[in-house]
C-alpha cells in the first residue's frame, strides 16, 4: 500500500534527524520541506506536529520548526539502559548453543566493512544497531527485546553523530564488535560486560562507563 504525503514527509524528515543531516539547533520550514517532496504544506504541517509529539522538533509558528539537540544527559541514560540489556541478554545466550549467533554476528561484521570502505556512515550505523539487537533478540525473551527496539531512534542519530565527528570511529567499532563476537563464542560473559562498556564509553564519549 503506498504511503500517505504525511507519512512520507514523517519518514523523510526523521530520517534526516536520525542520520545527522539536520543537525540538532537547526531551523527548517514547511515550505523548504514540500519543495524538496514535491507536495503541499498541509501533509507536511502533520508531520512535523507528529514529530514535535515525539520531541525531535519544537515548532516556532511563522519561524519554522527546529530540530532539538540531544540532551546532554541522554546519552548516558540511553547507554546505560543499553548496558543493562545488552549484557542481560548475553548471560542468558551464554547457556545455549551460539553457533548460528556467531555466524550471524561475523556476517555482520563484513557488511561493517563494506560499508566503512564506502564511506557509507547512514548504512554503516544501521549495521551497528542491527549488530547489537542480534544478540538481544537471541536471548528469546520478546519483553526485553521489544524494550530495546524502543532505543534504536536515539541509538541511531547518536551513533551516526559519533560517526560524522571522526570517520575512524568506525574502524574502531569494527574492532569492538570483533572482539565482542569473540567473547560471546566463547561464553564469557564477564569479559563481555567489561568489553561492552569500554566500548559504549568510547563510542559515544561518555563522561563515566556505564554499569
Amino acid at each position: 500500500m503506498a504511503l500517505s504525503a504525511a507519512e512520507r514527509a514523517y519518514r523523510r524528515v526523521k530520517d534526516r534527524i536520525l542520520s545527522g543531516s539536520l543537525a540538532g539547533g537547526e531551523l527548517i520550514s514547511e515550505g523548504e520541506v514540500a519543495a524538496s517532496l514535491e507536495m503541499s504544506r498541509t501533509p507536511v504541517r502533520e508531520a512535523f506536529l507528529r514529530l514535535e509529539a515525539e520531541g525531535w522538533m519544537k515548532l516556532y509558528p511563522k519561524r519554522g520548526a527546529l530540530i532539538v539537540p540531544v540532551p546532554p544527559d541522554e546519552a548516558e541514560h540511553v547507554i546505560g539502559a543499553r548496558f543493562l540489556v545488552e549484557t542481560g541478554a548475553v548471560r542468558i545466550v551464554a547457556g545455549t548453543d551460539r553457533t548460528g549467533l556467531v555466524r550471524e554476528l561475523r556476517a555482520g561484521i563484513e557488511r561493517h566493512i563494506t560499508h566503512a570502505d564506502a564511506g557509507d556512515v547512514d548504512a554503516f550505523t544501521k549495521e551497528d544497531a542491527t549488530f547489537h539487537r542480534i544478540f538481544v533478540q537471541a536471548a528469546g525473551n520478546p519483553l526485553l527485546s521489544a524494550f530495546y527496539d524502543t532505543l534504536r531512534d536515539r541509538q541511531l542519530r547518536m551513533t551516526s553523530a559519533s560517526v560524522q565527528r571522526d570517520h575512524a570511529q568506525m574502524q574502531r567499532i569494527i574492532k569492538h564488535h570483533t572482539e565482542l563476537t569473540d567473547l560471546i563464542e566463547t561464553g564469557d560473559v564477564e569479559g563481555f560486560s567489561e568489553t561492552l562498556s569500554a566500548h559504549l564509553t568510547a563510542v559515544h564519549d561518555l563522561r563515566r562507563p556505564p554499569s
